[in-house]
């Protein structure tokens, strides 16, 4: 399994970004799909996960501002952000789970919002 993360990049407070993940192959073999996302000087946190039935989660911090989607195939991962405040600077990192429990992950795309 390969993830590719794009689609971060600068923004005014208030504004929206999409950030998408593809999966190079294999996608069935993932159970969960996450987005982690890595502050300057902190640990690496979750921000969102979908399973394959679709059941979501979100940390607090970005419930009701962010949202999390899979298409049809499960070959791409999808972070609708909205509302973005300074806080959400970050880098994000799109995250896959198999069925196994092992984690793949992606590179990394940097996402700044200005005050």
């Amino acid at each position: 399994v390969q993830l590719q993360a794009s689609g971060g990049g600068l923004v005014q407070a208030g504004g929206s970004l999409r950030l998408s993940c593809a999966v190079a192959r294999d996608a069935f073999t993932l159970k969960t799909m996450a987005w982690y996302r890595q502050a300057p000087g902190k640990q690496r946190e979750l921000a969102a996960s979908i399973t394959r039935d679709r059941t979501t989660f979100y940390a607090d911090s970005v419930k009701g501002r962010f949202t999390i989607s899979r298409d049809n195939a499960g070959n791409t991962l999808y972070l609708q952000m909205n509302s973005l405040i300074p806080e959400d600077t970050a880098v994000y990192y799109c995250n896959g789970q198999s069925w196994f429990n092992r984690d793949y992950w992606g590179q990394g795309t940097q996402v700044t919002v200005s005050s």
